[in-house]
């Protein structure tokens, strides 16, 4: 399609059934995952680590085209994702994120898809169109959602400058040229040939063909400078001009309606079940509020009632959190804080309570309002930006000596408040790492610039001692609502029976690493579970962990319903009362292990 007016949503909608929302995303547990690193329709053999291990490294000259491959096309597709939803599926995803699969320009080495050049096509290297469909049908039959990564603050680099690369000084800057399908600038800026340029050069559709569509203040030098980290270039991305005025009284561009329509346009075609909105802050917040209105309202009219957008807000807490008040997003991308910190304490190096204190149990502000509550951010272990690790990125297994904590790590995440999100790879421990974004993208299905420094090696290992802990987890999760949906409390402990020493755990010092037990509470409905992780790689160890002493009374009895060690389910521990206030179980955690129990 060349233009808006092509769109009839009305036609494309009648007398058609929509698959409906979730009641809770509390309740469910996504997947992020990069299309072109993911898997394709090609099957590979199966990683051997014990053969494989570096194949693709061996010599120099191997060596540098692997890293070469690491910043182009590796091949993953929407087909070889169809592919794997009974894998995804089995791991116990509910929500798979899917990273952009709209056109990128045909000159451009956008495998990540964050450059669209024509917002109403899929990109070829992605897939048909209706491979998109196929996906979200083959999902909505395995009871999954899916939810499309979007973008709306920036095209890809569709025209140049006259003044190459010029950085962002508050003016508008002249433009050389629209670029055609070889990425020069010969498109005429002022009156573009749209049929000449039809349809690999310029940018689409047509309404979005011309120099207004684009602010042309050249690029972002201040990432943290307003008003330029809002009109400025992300990189050689070229920013798009949404509209004006505060966000109460908002007036849209034309550029940003048009858009609007397009992602309903998407919507309506393939059944979408959310979207996740990228570069939030470099939005004005009367454009994403004009944009999650209108999403919403226009979900809501096919039976969607609880269409998700999840918005990708840097710059801190409190800052991601005034957006959401004033932009209508259902939730953020916990990047602010809560990977880095939930990473450091399940390696024993911040206190527990750095993470536990990020969230709050209540809708209700108060004295905690730059807190999390549970539907209102996504958490997850590692990401594909890394934001937090700007000199050096790397995935949780990248530390060796750490890695065993790796499924401590996803327990925490699974069983703690927030929405749960999984970064594909993690469930086969991947470890990249280096000074650039490409390599904690490492191909899964057998691409080029495969994970553990491999090529021609698929990932897909459902007998992976972590898959498959993983796969009993998130079926543990369903089965409980309070392991969902519950209030949490991080418990104090104790090594020694019947001292009165119970602190919360932490590392003694800066230079040391606590390898103790980390405990906390799940309570829904005066019904509390109680979690706990060894930090410790080597050893079984025992402690005391406090409980509600409001729910329980001493001698009665906690089972043990999950253990890492399976000899262990089923055990039993005796409420213990310690003085009139404060009662305990006391409980033995596995070596790099986890364990949950309940009122039996």
């Amino acid at each position: 399609m060349k233009s808006i007016s092509d769109i009839n949503l009305q036609k494309l909608i009648n007398k058609r059934e929509y698959y409906p929302s979730p009641e809770s995303w509390a309740e469910q547990i996504l997947y992020f995952l990069m299309v072109d690193r993911f898997a394709s329709k090609d099957e590979y053999p199966l990683y051997d680590p014990e053969k494989d291990y570096e194949n693709a490294v061996q010599t120099k000259a191997d060596r540098e085209e692997w890293d070469k491959s690491g910043e182009k096309w590796n091949g993953g597709n929407l087909k070889g994702l169809i592919n794997k939803l009974d894998y995804l599926q089995e791991l116990g995803i509910t929500g798979i994120w899917v990273s952009p699969v709209l056109k990128q320009p045909p000159f451009s080495e956008n495998y990540h898809g964050y450059g669209s050049q024509n917002f109403l096509a899929l990109d070829s290297h992605f897939g048909a169109q209706k491979d998109l469909k196929k996906l979200t049908e083959e999902a909505h039959k395995r009871g999954m959602f899916i939810l499309l990564d979007v973008i709306l603050n920036h095209s890809g680099d569709v025209f140049e400058y006259q003044k190459k690369a010029p950085a962002y000084d508050g003016n508008v800057h002249s433009v050389e040229g629209f670029r055609d399908k070889e990425g020069q600038p010969t498109i005429d800026p002022e009156k573009p040939d749209c049929d000449r340029a039809w349809p690999e050069g310029g940018v689409w559709p047509r309404e979005l063909f011309k120099l207004d569509t684009f602010s042309r203040k050249g690029y972002i030098d201040n990432w943290d400078s307003y008003p330029e980290y809002i009109e400025g270039d992300f990189f050689s991305l070229k920013n798009i001009n949404t509209g004006e005025g505060d966000y109460e009284n908002y007036k849209p561009s034309s550029a940003l309606e048009v858009l609007t329509k397009c992602y309903k346009y998407w919507i309506a075609y393939a059944d979408l079940d959310g979207f996740r909105l990228d570069t939030v802050k470099h939005l004005s917040p009367g454009a994403t509020r004009f944009f999650t209105t209108e999403i919403h309202e226009f979900a809501y009219s096919l039976g969607k009632k609880n269409f998700y957008i999840v918005g990708e807000i840097t710059g801190g807490i409190e800052f991601a959190q005034e957006l959401l008040d004033k932009t209508g997003l259902n939730a953020a991308l916990g990047i602010n804080k809560i990977p880095q910190t939930m990473e450091d304490v399940v390696k024993g190096q911040q206190p527990a309570e750095n993470y536990f204190s990020i969230f709050r149990n209540s809708r209700l502000q108060d004295d905690q309002k730059y807190t999390w509550y549970n539907s209102n951010v996504i958490t997850m272990l590692d990401d594909h930006d890394m934001v937090y690790k700007q000199e050096h990125k790397e995935r949780f297994c990248a530390q060796k000596e750490a890695a065993p904590l790796v499924t401590n790590a996803v327990f925490l995440d699974l069983f703690s408040l927030g929405i749960p999100c999984l970064y594909y790879g993690t469930e086969q421990c991947f470890d990249g790492s280096g000074d650039r974004d490409k390599y904690v993208r490492e191909a899964m299905f057998g691409g080029k610039f495969g994970a553990f420094r491999t090529s021609r090696k698929s990932f897909f290992n459902e007998n992976h001692p972590v898959y498959r802990e993983i796969s009993k987890l998130t079926k543990l999760r369903k089965e409980h609502l309070p392991l969902q949906t519950g209030r949490q409390y991080l418990r104090e402990i104790s090594p020694r029976p019947g001292a009165d020493d119970f602190q919360y755990p932490r590392p003694e010092n800066e230079e040391s690493r606590y390898t103790g037990i980390i405990g906390w509470s799940r309570i829904f409905s005066k019904e509390e579970f109680l979690l706990a992780v060894n930090c410790s790689c080597e050893e079984t160890k025992t402690t005391h962990i406090m409980v509600d002493s409001n729910l329980h009374d001493p001698g009665q009895i906690f089972k043990c319903i999950y253990s890492s060690a399976q000899e262990q389910i089923g055990d039993s521990a005796e409420v213990q009362k310690l003085n009139k206030e404060h009662y305990y179980l006391k409980i033995p955690v596995p070596a790099r292990g986890q364990v949950v129990y309940r009122p039996g």
